[in-house]
């Protein structure tokens, strides 16, 4: 277990609980439940960032379980779902009191678990298999990447080449450890950082504010609508002493923000990390550093340390290479007797690599339209309209292959503007543009605006 084993080596590690500011140390949580190490089977682990999770993660790490890290969120419909296709040994689920067929078994004071009545394993778990997450892109069918313990530590190892970690550094878990991304800050950051806060709170709550005042966080992180809405409250036009650096994942910045984040690291001495990574490969595959947000400004940067970018010559695709890569797809218990490791990932990303060795995202193969035969690429339509919107958040969805639908949420924008905008750049004529104001975009578990849930009540309108 090279993951625990670097967290456990990291001994001056403390977790604090945000609410009361009570720590632990890392020596004491992880072995904190008396588990057998060899016990086998299948947790559910409904995270909420808090403590008592973190507490779980680590202690059944250390175990041959595997852990399916899941959003403590979800709907209870889906909850249902998920646990009749995997029927798995224990549930860890503190919203819930009860669940059919299960009994709650305490482990330990503030530790209670489900555990299922009579087990019996039907399924012999491939070893391999250590960590559960669900792909980004999940929106009601129980689709689950399966991770070893060698992707997540090559991942980390990776990562940790190039992150700025010390030892004196306090991270928030602001980001959910269920989200790839939110795991990978928690891995990396185990392994040298000196504090872990265990927190709930979002950052666009005064209540994270107090918290980061309090503690002296040392970095955030989050994807690219949590820096929009940083950038709307002001947050880029005054000094957070305590702050290093920040990083980003799961899409583009456009370009106006991109200066805005720029010249807030130049005034104040920050550092940004602007990266690209999917679950298929334990989080980040690619990076740009601070000086590229100008100079690159829709670039990726470039890969990891250990992995490598290819472009499909017929489909334009990136493909990735690297140990991270996991060990394939689970919709249901049986699926987890196999792992199986591509050489590649598919990325389902179209992408360039640039004279300068830098690799650049030019749209999803999913997001392409085709507009009375014209091939458009909503992410570009997308990027083009933030830029000129002055980094304001926009939406654009496929109106049936007839329109091209774009939605915004700051009721100041002039839908004229974006017409004439897409006229401009795009030659396309305006009576195949609609526009329309949101009030609010929903947002995923990994806090993404969710595309598909907009798109499929799109479909519902047209």
């Amino acid at each position: 277990m090279k993951i625990l084993e670097n967290v456990i080596a990291n001994k001056n590690l403390l977790f604090t609980d945000a609410s009361t500011g009570a720590s632990t140390p890392v020596g004491t949580l992880y072995r904190s439940l008396g588990l057998n190490p060899v016990e086998k089977g299948l947790i559910f682990l409904y995270n909420d960032n808090q403590v008592s999770s973190i507490e779980v993660l680590l202690n059944f790490y250390g175990t041959a379980h595997a852990i399916a890290v899941l959003g403590q969120k979800l709907h209870p419909e889906f909850k249902e779902r998920l646990e009749a296709e995997y029927r798995p040994k224990y549930i860890f689920d503190p919203s819930r009191d009860e669940v059919q067929g299960y009994s709650l078994k305490e482990f330990s004071e503030t530790v209670k678990i489900f555990a299922k009545e009579g087990y019996q394993p039907e399924v012999t778990i491939h070893p391999d298999i250590k960590i559960l997450l669900s792909t980004s892109g999940t929106t009601g069918v129980p689709k689950l990447v399966k991770l070893s313990d060698e992707n997540l530590y090559q991942n980390a190892v990776s990562i940790l080449q190039y992150m700025p970690i010390l030892e004196s550094d306090v991270v928030p878990l602001n980001v959910p450890i269920n989200f790839v991304y939110g795991f990978s800050i928690f891995t990396t950051n185990c392994m040298r950082a000196g504090r872990i806060v265990c927190t709930d709170k979002d950052i666009m709550q005064k209540a994270f504010w107090d918290e980061m005042e309090a503690y002296g966080y040392s970095t955030l992180g989050g994807v690219p609508y949590l820096y929009e809405n940083l950038n709307r409250i002001g947050f880029f036009r005054k000094d957070s002493t305590s702050l290093r650096y920040m990083t980003h994942t799961g899409g583009v910045i456009n370009a106006e923000l991109r200066k805005t984040i720029f010249n807030y690291c130049h005034e104040f001495e920050k550092q940004f990390f602007a990266q690209y990574g999917q679950t298929e490969a334990g989080g980040r595959m690619a990076y740009l550093t601070t000086d590229g947000l100008l100079e690159e400004e829709t670039s990726i940067g470039t890969p990891v340390h250990g992995g490598s970018f290819q472009i499909d010559p017929e489909t334009d695709e990136l493909l990735f290479l690297h140990s991270s890569i996991s060990g394939g797809y689970a919709n249901k218990l049986e699926d987890l007797s196999t792992y199986e490791q591509p050489k590649v990932l598919h990325t389902g990303d179209t992408g360039r690599r640039g004279q300068n060795g830098l690799y650049y995202i030019t749209g999803r193969i999913k997001r392409i339209m085709k507009l009375f035969g014209i091939r458009l690429n909503l992410d570009e339509v997308e990027f083009i309209l933030k830029n000129e919107l002055e980094g304001n958040t926009v939406v654009c969805l496929n109106g049936n292959d007839k329109k091209i639908i774009v939605l915004y949420d700051n009721i100041e924008i002039d839908p004229e503007i974006v017409k004439e905008t897409i006229k401009n750049k795009l030659r396309i004529n305006p009576q195949y543009v609609r526009t329309e104001h949101i009030e609010s975009f929903p947002l995923s578990q990994n806090g993404k605006i969710n595309y598909p849930l907009l798109q499929n009540l799109q479909h519902e309108n047209i």
